[in-house]
């Protein structure tokens, strides 16, 4: 069964549930994505800072596959904001993908301290304009953040990739992005570290369905209309976690899954966080 899409403000379709690579190596990455294209996955999710954008265009070029089949996305790591900065990392971020045009391209942090975030949207938003890019959009970005790049420029985002799980579940933001047009995509979407796979009201739920925990909060988010980028080198986990188009979630498992909310992140709190 293949995976469904979502229609982003700009009219461009994108497959709902997708494959990432972060804190994998770059040779690990394309055998990764090799086995994520052979199971179905289309959509691949990279970046800058990952050190493997090389390797996901290796796979993407053997895999044989059209690339007007493929949708990928690559993000501006925080040294390479600016201007002129941003217009040279995208190049060399075309350069290791071995790419012509980028499907998605994000600003991986908003860094607010710093206040280059809207310097490298304006860069981004004239490769979007030349044909560069067919969408832009934006990662960890805050309520405050968005509001801003939105009233002081002149596109708005088409995503904005967050951290979202079970345990953290940013609501407000979700309503924000909903009343802008702005896609939510989750990334460590199954909480790693947290021990959120081990929840009882997760393996409640996955019983009563005959799937696993992950297979569940995957689906909740497919559900509640996140685009969603599981990561996993594993096939046996690559393949479990596109398995999961042909069961459903009652309402009664999304409020339960919705009690599980604590605010509890895994990553650093985008207000703050500045490393370059």
């Amino acid at each position: 069964m293949g995976t469904p899409d979502v229609t982003l403000n700009n009219g461009i379709t994108m497959p709902q549930l997708g494959f990432g690579v972060w804190q994998v190596a770059d040779d690990e990455a394309e055998r990764a994505v090799r086995t994520a294209l052979d199971t179905g996955y289309r959509s691949i999710d990279t970046a800058r800072i990952y050190d493997n954008e090389e390797g996901t265009g290796r796979a993407l070029r053997a895999s044989g596959l059209p690339r007007e089949e493929l949708f990928v996305t690559t993000k501006l790591w925080n040294s390479d904001q600016g201007y002129d900065q941003t217009l040279r990392a995208f190049d060399a971020s075309m350069e290791r993908l071995g790419l012509d045009q980028l499907d998605l391209y994000l600003i991986h942090w908003p860094m607010p301290t710093v206040g280059t975030y809207l310097d490298t949207w304006r860069a981004m938003e004239k490769l979007h304009a030349d044909g560069r890019i067919r969408a832009i959009g934006v990662s960890n970005f805050t309520v405050e953040t968005l509001q801003r790049l939105i009233e002081e420029t002149d596109v708005v985002p088409a995503v904005n990739q967050i951290e979202l799980h079970p345990y953290l579940q940013q609501n407000g933001l979700r309503e924000f992005h909903q009343e802008h047009g702005i896609h939510t995509e989750a990334w460590s979407p199954l909480g790693q570290g947290q021990g959120l796979l081990d929840d009882p009201a997760l393996a409640v739920i996955a019983k009563a369905h005959g799937r696993t925990p992950a297979q569940v909060v995957l689906r909740w988010h497919l559900q509640i209309g996140n685009v969603v980028i599981p990561k996993s080198v594993t096939p046996s986990r690559i393949a479990e976690n596109f398995d999961v188009f042909d069961f459903e979630l009652t309402g009664d498992d999304l409020a339960a899954i919705a009690d599980l909310d604590s605010e509890a992140r895994i990553g650093p709190d985008p207000a703050t966080f500045d490393v370059r």
